[in-house]
């Protein structure tokens, strides 16, 4: 399972709040962001503060994805 954090992008459109936005409100640094623009795994510290930030839950921001699997 991969991690998607499209959900986030999508809320943080709906709240219209940008990305820099986010990293002041959450206290996380820009290079986070960007680990979360690339679907790369991040600590569970890190979504706990944007939860805290966007006062939301996790299933929010996130969620699971297969992996795309590969032919033999």
């Amino acid at each position: 399972m991969q991690v998607c954090y499209n959900k986030l992008w999508k809320l943080l459109i709906d709240k219209n709040m940008k990305k820099k936005e986010l990293a002041e409100a959450a206290g996380i640094s820009n290079s986070l962001i960007a680990k979360l623009g690339k679907n790369e795994n991040v600590t569970v510290e890190v979504l706990v503060r944007i939860c805290s930030a966007l006062d939301c839950r996790i299933e929010d921001i996130l969620e699971l994805v297969p992996e795309d699997k590969k032919s033999i």
